[in-house]
């Protein structure tokens, strides 16, 4: 199973909405060698950690892919950027995040990408869509057990 976290905070110029980002996201990963599987409903989060920033639109998909961990985080920033997103302050708003969480049972301490990403088990914006899709106290057992 691979898994990925989608967010998105500021709306797009052109898309619109953060809603409408995460369903264009969501639209283009076939495009770069993505199948999408499922997709959790969407949900709204505050900011982590607490800001004045707009509350986030959050997501979790899975998807199947023949990319590599590596390739794929690729394909995923190279998203983000088409979408607009710029790298610089950890945590500030975003159009776009794109986040590979799970890629098999892949466990990569080290990484790019590091497997499974090593704070999605404590963000509920990550845990409560993605348990929509997936066992996930299962999935908490396999990678932390």
């Amino acid at each position: 199973m691979i898994l990925i976290g989608l967010g998105s905070n500021l709306p797009h110029p052109e898309i619109g909405d953060s809603a409408s980002v995460l369903r264009e996201a969501l639209a283009v990963l076939p495009a770069k060698g993505v199948s999408v599987q499922r997709v959790s409903p969407f949900i709204a989060s505050e900011p982590v950690p607490v800001s004045d920033q707009p509350w986030y639109q959050n997501a979790v998909c899975a998807v199947e892919s023949t990319l590599s961990a590596s390739d794929l985080l690729e394909a995923l920033h190279d998203i983000e950027s088409k979408f607009g997103r710029v790298r610089g302050v950890r945590n500030a708003a975003r159009i776009l995040d794109l986040d590979l969480l799970v890629y098999h049972d892949l466990r990569d301490p080290v990484g790019p990408p590091i497997l499974p990403h090593p704070r999605m088990f404590e963000r509920d914006f990550v845990m409560k869509p993605l348990a929509s899709i997936t066992d996930a106290d299962a999935l908490r057992a396999q990678f932390e057990g």
